[in-house]
């Protein structure tokens, strides 16, 4: 396990909470003497300290290995438009009991950082991966770019993100956090291979979500598309 891996073990957000619902379970109790009503404040508390739980995750170390930045279900895989050209979304959906904490999905140097205020529909919605606030995020690696987009919900009201442009991110290293419900999209290259499907479950930065092929085939892959009007062929598992 990296050592960077190895730092804390909640968010510091969870302390806030935690602590603030639990004074005010105790003024309820001096001021009303009722169990019942302190206990509201005190499962709150307790909700919150759980909620903000950051645990250490074994990150894989295989080369051209892609993890998921965040924890949740695959909701959507599929082909979409960018300014570079086509690539693959593939969209995972936090419920509120998931991890919240977000993940370097590869190593290597942030190049981009696009932050959008946006409307709060659910996560679910597809017309929240363009007009839901939302940060963007492209790390620059070794065989290949990759972006990830912090998606805020329907509870979701604060994305936090950690780093900024020209810093070096570990595969599987703790970037940023989104409180409450949400939607992490991750864009993948088209000649990734993929090793989820809908309805997977992911941890963040300990599941594979795709990898890259080794540097000889994805020049064979270049030269086959350069020979071909068609779309480059993409590896099946």
């Amino acid at each position: 396990m990296e050592p960077y891996n190895l730092s804390y073990e909640m968010v510091r957000d969870g302390y806030f909470y935690g602590i603030g619902f639990g004074i005010a379970a105790v003024l309820v109790w001096v001021t009303t003497h009722s169990m019942l009503l302190a206990l509201v404040p005190v499962l709150l508390a307790l909700f919150f300290l759980w909620f903000f739980r950051d645990p250490d995750r074994v990150i894989p170390e295989a080369p051209g290995l892609i993890v998921s930045p965040a924890d949740g279900k695959v909701t959507a895989i599929e082909a979409v438009d960018s300014p570079g050209g086509q690539v693959r979304r593939i969209s995972v959906f936090l419920n509120v009991f998931d991890v919240h904490v977000n993940r370097a999905p590869i190593a290597g140097n942030i190049q981009r950082i696009e932050y959008k205020k946006g409307k709060y529909l659910n996560a679910m919605n597809a017309a929240s991966a363009t007009e839901n606030e939302q940060n963007l995020v492209e790390i620059g690696g070794e065989l290949c770019n990759v972006a990830f987009c912090q998606i805020a919900g329907l509870l979701a009201r604060r994305i936090v993100f950690q780093k900024k442009v020209t810093d070096w991110v570990h595969r599987g290293e703790r970037v940023g956090l989104i409180k409450f419900g949400s939607r992490v999209d991750i864009l993948l290259p088209l000649s990734c291979e993929l090793h989820v499907k809908l309805g997977d479950r992911v941890l963040g930065g300990a599941s594979v979500l795709a990898s890259m092929p080794p540097p000889d085939v994805l020049e064979n892959l270049a030269e086959i598309s350069s020979q071909n009007t068609g779309p480059v062929p993409e590896l099946v598992q």
